[in-house]
């Protein structure tokens, strides 16, 4: 497990506040999602215990995706990967997701624009958990969260700035902070996903496989778009943490 980390791009640090609408815009809904839902606790409209519980089992089965229905062929069900990526199943899972999504998503939003950075978002999420969904066809349990769209991102990242410092603590060596290269970091990373997506069915329901499809799409997408174009280089200073739960 990697934890807190930090990425530096550029030659100065330099405030990113306002620079990236799409990233904040995101981030802002996913908030406002989770907390008007039953998955917050907050809400008094969905009740408390079984209530609360059984909302949040409904809540999930209709914003979320089904592998079981999504070939079904109804509107609803197609829609589900879109909609799925802005519900979140707890407090950890949101915001381990956003701090993913605000630390490396604002410099690749920069990078790639603001519309292209949308569309990218909206449909590496949406393909990635439409291939979990293909290999889990005929799984009847719900799918939330942006995880396979922000790991979209920090595939696209680690092409776009390999060389950013990205500062990471690891347990299995007492939790010192070490500073590596992103060619080094988000590799390692996309390599435990995969691992675990080997073993899914030894574990927790956690959706491995979209972590490794959506790394993948964003790594082509940006190898395809950006191939031709020079790369960004960082210059080595702290910047903001992360975590790595998305």
């Amino acid at each position: 497990m990697i934890r807190n980390w930090r990425v530096t791009v550029g030659g100065a640090r330099r405030s990113l506040q306002g620079s990236a609408p799409v990233t904040y815009g995101l981030i802002a809904l996913c908030f406002l999602v989770f907390l008007v839902g039953p998955a917050s606790g907050l809400n008094p409209a969905y009740g408390h215990g079984d209530a609360l519980l059984a909302a949040q089992r409904a809540w999930f089965h209709r914003w979320g995706v089904v592998p079981a229905e999504l070939f079904e062929g109804s509107a609803a069900a197609t829609l589900s990967p879109a909609t799925a990526l802005f519900i979140h199943g707890s407090w950890v899972h949101l915001l381990g997701n956003m701090l993913f999504l605000y630390v490396f998503g604002v410099m690749t939003e920069e990078r790639m624009g603001r519309v292209q950075f949308l569309l990218f978002y909206l449909c590496s999420g949406y393909l990635a958990l439409l291939g979990y969904a293909a290999a889990n066809a005929g799984s009847e349990q719900s799918l939330v969260g942006a995880s396979g769209a922000i790991s979209a991102v920090l595939g696209a990242c680690l092409f776009l700035f390999p060389r950013a410092r990205v500062t990471s603590l690891l347990p299995f060596l007492f939790f010192l902070p070490l500073r590596f290269p992103a060619w080094v970091v988000l590799p390692f990373w996309a390599t435990l996903q995969w691992l675990a997506a080997g073993r899914a069915n030894e574990g927790p329901g956690v959706a491995y496989l979209a972590h490794v499809v959506g790394f993948g799409l964003g790594l082509a997408f940006a190898w395809v778009r950006f191939g031709r174009t020079t790369r960004v280089r960082a210059a080595p200073a702290p910047a903001p943490e992360g975590e790595n739960q998305p």
